[in-house]
């Protein structure tokens, strides 16, 4: 009798061990081609917590949430240049291409300066970094969209490896604002004359 019992109790407890562990093979497995959440080598960088993390910048409109990330403090100076803040603070559902301070950095310091003292030019630069519309990852692998200054943007790539304009490097992309999808690149993007 004493041993049917704890053969019993073995029986439940292994039961009652197997059981988390079995639903957690029920649970969806992330994968790399899982966009949902933020993907590339720079989202490391970002914060785990604050303002400028994930969670922080999800709550705050585009250019706000951009003045919270350090490595965008070139591009929220050019946007304060130009005179865009409220434009895109207001904008609804719009994708920003996000150049890091290190794209900005490629461009020749005397030709930037000539650039961020010319508004008409520079609003034309930053506008043509802007979609109208939500671009999701799943669009960027063959995507061509109007930009906000009127030319058209196109995006190639896979997996997590996206370029814009067979120029730029999606380096951090599918980062949330409360208003805006925000793809981080590492290079500036020129419109055509």
């Amino acid at each position: 009798m004493r041993t049917t019992h704890l053969r019993r109790t073995a029986v439940a407890a292994a039961a009652t061990l197997a059981l988390p562990v079995s639903l957690g093979l029920l649970a969806p497995v992330a994968h790399a081609d899982d966009m949902s959440g933020p993907f590339g080598p720079a989202c490391a960088g970002v914060p785990k917590d604050g303002a400028g993390s994930f969670d922080g910048m999800a709550s705050d409109p585009v250019a706000t949430a951009a003045s919270n990330n350090p490595a965008l403090s070139t591009l929220v100076t050019a946007v304060k240049k130009a005179g865009l803040v409220d434009t895109l603070n207001n904008a609804k559902d719009a994708t920003v291409f996000a150049p890091t301070n290190d794209a900005f950095a490629k461009i020749p310091k005397a030709d930037l300066d000539k650039v961020l003292a010319d508004k008409a030019q520079l609003t034309k630069i930053l506008t043509y970094h802007v979609v109208g519309e939500k671009v999701a990852p799943d669009q960027l692998s063959k995507g061509s969209f109007k930009s906000l200054e009127g030319s058209m943007i196109t995006t190639t790539g896979s997996g997590e490896k996206f370029k814009v304009n067979d120029a730029a490097n999606i380096v951090c992309g599918n980062v949330k604002t409360s208003n805006a999808t925000v793809y981080i690149i590492d290079s500036v993007l020129m419109p055509k004359s």
